[in-house]
C-alpha cells in the first residue's frame, strides 16, 4: 500500500515522503495512529494544503521532545529482581518495568511506546536503553538490574558482580594435588617438621 508519511518514522521516511508499504502495518499501525495518509489524489491535495502546520507541529512536538531529553539522558534506574545463582532472572525486565521506575524516580515524560528494548533483559547487569522522545529525540538511560540494593551499588562503581562471586567461590576451596599418585588415590598429607622431629 502506498502511503504519505504525517511525521519522520525510522527505517520509512520522513514527513511529506511517499512510501509502500505492508498493507497490514499500514492498516494496523499507521493509518489508525493518524501518522500516515493513503496515498491518492484527494489526500495528496489535503497534505499539501495542510503541510506547513504539520510540519510547524512537528518542530514543536520536537522542541517539547529535546526540553524533556534533558531530564531523562542519562538517567539510571535501579530494578531488583530475583535470579538463579549464574545471573539468569526468573521472568525477565519488561518495558513496563522501566516506565513504572522511572516515573517513580519522577521522569513522567516517558510512555511504554517510547522505550526501544532491543531484546528482553533476562540477566543480572548494566544495560543501556534508548529512550524515543520523538521520531527525531532519542536519548539512553542505564537500567541496573540487580538482586540487592548493594550489588546494584557494586555494579554502578564497574564491578562485574557475576565473576566477582564465582571468584570468591573458587578461591574458598582448594584441593591437594599430586603428581605421583596413582588415579583414584587420595594425595598423601605433606610430611612437616613436626613428623621430621619426632622421627
Amino acid at each position: 500500500m502506498e502511503i504519505i508519511l504525517l511525521e519522520r518514522i525510522e527505517k520509512l521516511g520522513a514527513i511529506g515522503d511517499i512510501v509502500t508499504v505492508k498493507d497490514g502495518y499500514a492498516r494496523n499501525f499507521l493509518l489508525p495512529n493518524k501518522k500516515a495518509l493513503r496515498s491518492n489524489n484527494s489526500n495528496k491535495k489535503l497534505f499539501e494544503a495542510n503541510r506547513a502546520k504539520i510540519e510547524a507541529d512537528n518542530a514543536a512536538r520536537r522542541s517539547d521532545a529535546q526540553s524533556a531529553a534533558k531530564d531523562v539522558d542519562g538517567t539510571q534506574i535501579i530494578l531488583i529482581r530475583q535470579s538463579s545463582n549464574s545471573g539468569q532472572l526468573y521472568g525477565s525486565v519488561s518495558v513496563r518495568d522501566i516506565v513504572d521506575a522511572l516515573h517513580a524516580d519522577g521522569v513522567t515524560a516517558v510512555s511504554k511506546a517510547m522505550i526501544v528494548l532491543e531484546r528482553p533483559i533476562k540477566t543480572i547487569g548494566l544495560f543501556d536503553v534508548r529512550v524515543s522522545l520523538h521520531p527525531e529525540v532519542s536519548v539512553t538511560i542505564k537500567v541496573n538490574v540487580a538482586r540487592s540494593p548493594e550489588e546494584a551499588d557494586l555494579q554502578k562503581d564497574g564491578v562485574d558482580v557475576m565473576s566477582a562471586m564465582f571468584e570468591k567461590e573458587e578461591s574458598g576451596f582448594t584441593e591437594d594435588y599430586d603428581p605421583n599418585a596413582e588415579p583414584g588415590e587420595i594425595a598423601a598429607e605433606p610430611v612437616g617438621e613436626e613428623d621430621e622431629a619426632e622421627a
